[in-house]
């Protein structure tokens, strides 16, 4: 009897979600560039949604005209005005797709089914409901969806995602669908041992783990947003970094079983957008740090490195720094003023943050004591220091930062000598070709 033979319409098609950075759709050539690659997967018989961003500083310039009218623009008009960068780079994109014969259709956040709570200019995805989008690709479109944005689900209104959020909506777009693969173009190769502007011979890293790219993205690597990192961990979405302008293989987001290498340290990473807010004579008693952060929570705010001193003397105030964003700061010493909670508050923006990441953390001893012989050694005072598993962060001056990740990448043998696996993932994009670890 002979086996039922399987019709191309019942073959499952692969499905690709291709998220594209400002600076790759930035003018009409890179915007054509774009829609090449686009066009290639789909000729390839794959199907294929694109995310794209705002075209090069489109969403700069909008931020600079609002301030233009108004010092202290309104969250939700601001939401309405920095949506349609993203809109735009779709509508153009598409209109590149048919031109060069394929049917093509550009969706906004809303219309794509991106749910997101009421926090405006910062939004969470909380639902994807993406029929739209399959009805397209049954119809035999490439769907491209405006990243960066959604709708609330309480108020109807048009939320954004915040810097970056382009890469949460690709990765959340990829969950929802199901999707084989989900490939970030950007202008850089990939993710590298450190920031190839400061350091000549940084590496590009084949395979990372989810785990050590939340902590990379946490502590400055600007190749994906954190959020972003954190939806792919939570749903088990591969992501592929790549280049927007070469065909080589990016660096691929996996899960740490999947990984071929476990380096004592991965990366060096820092941020020069860093601010510290010390709050003085704070009451020393219980509840008063639950209610300075809660009411950071309630702007916004988000936190990273703390430090308490308990208070020298009975019924004296304590110390407390934290550092936030820069752009948070405003926000933050307000929060905390309506509180009554400290006798002073003081900020410095002359900080920045400097760490070293490395799932092999975990099982080797000593790592946080060279760290800080390193930067003892290289006169680099430390202010404030963070640690996790997998990560060490120092607090320092934000001019020594350049000296900071030069000397400690040194210091960890992460340079373009080093000998790694290739990348798993093949260049033009598949699911990962994952290899056993020989010691298991």
């Amino acid at each position: 009897m002979m086996e039922a033979v399987q019709s191309p319409k019942e073959v499952e098609r692969e499905l690709v979600v291709m998220k594209f950075g400002g600076t790759s759709v930035a003018g009409a050539e890179e915007l054509k560039r774009a829609a090449k690659r686009i066009v290639a997967a789909r000729e390839e018989g794959r199907s294929v949604v694109a995310v794209l961003s705002a075209r090069g500083s489109t969403t700069d310039e909008l931020e600079a005209m609002a301030r233009e009218v108004a010092g202290r623009p309104d969250p939700r008009e601001m939401d309405m005005l920095l949506s349609t960068g993203e809109r735009i780079s779709c509508a153009l994109c598409a209109m590149a797709i048919v031109e060069l014969g394929h049917r093509a259709i550009s969706l906004t956040g809303s219309q794509a089914g991106i749910v997101t709570d009421s926090s405006h200019t910062k939004a969470r995805i909380i639902d994807v409901r993406a029929d739209r989008i399959r009805q397209a690709l049954e119809e035999d479109s490439i769907v491209l969806v405006a990243g960066f944005q959604g709708v609330s689900t309480e108020s109807n209104d048009v939320t954004t995602l915040g810097r970056g959020g382009s890469d949460t909506t690709a990765v959340a777009l990829a969950a929802a669908l199901d999707a084989d693969v989900c490939e970030i173009y950007t202008d850089v190769e990939g993710v590298f041992s450190a920031d190839p502007r400061i350091v000549a011979d940084a590496r590009k890293l084949p395979v990372v783990s989810y785990e050590e790219m939340l902590e990379m993205a946490a502590s400055g690597a600007k190749v994906l947003q954190l959020r972003s990192v954190e939806y792919a961990r939570n749903n088990g979405v591969p992501i592929h970094c790549r280049s927007s302008f070469s065909d080589g293989a990016g660096t691929l987001v996996i899960a740490e079983q999947e990984t071929m290498e476990r380096p004592l340290v991965t990366a060096v990473t820092h941020s020069s957008n860093e601010a510290r807010v010390t709050l003085t004579g704070v009451r020393d008693e219980p509840g008063v740090a639950g209610e300075i952060f809660g009411a950071l929570a309630e702007a916004n705010v988000n936190v990273d490195v703390i430090i308490q001193n308990e208070p020298v003397s009975h019924g004296g105030g304590a110390d407390l720094s934290f550092t936030v964003e820069s752009g948070d700061v405003t926000d933050a010493v307000e929060a905390i003023e309506s509180l009554d909670a400290a006798e002073g508050i003081e900020t410095d923006e002359k900080i920045g943050k400097v760490s070293i990441v490395g799932a092999g953390m975990r099982s080797h001893p000593g790592v946080a004591a060279k760290v800080f012989e390193v930067l003892g050694e290289s006169k680099i005072n430390i202010e404030m220091i963070s640690t996790s598993p997998i990560k060490i962060s120092c607090v320092i001056a934000s001019d020594r930062v350049p000296d900071a990740v030069k000397a400690l990448h040194n210091a960890f043998d992460l340079g373009s000598g080093a000998v790694f696996e290739e990348n798993p993932m093949s260049s033009e994009g598949h699911r990962p070709r994952v290899t056993p670890d020989p010691e298991q």
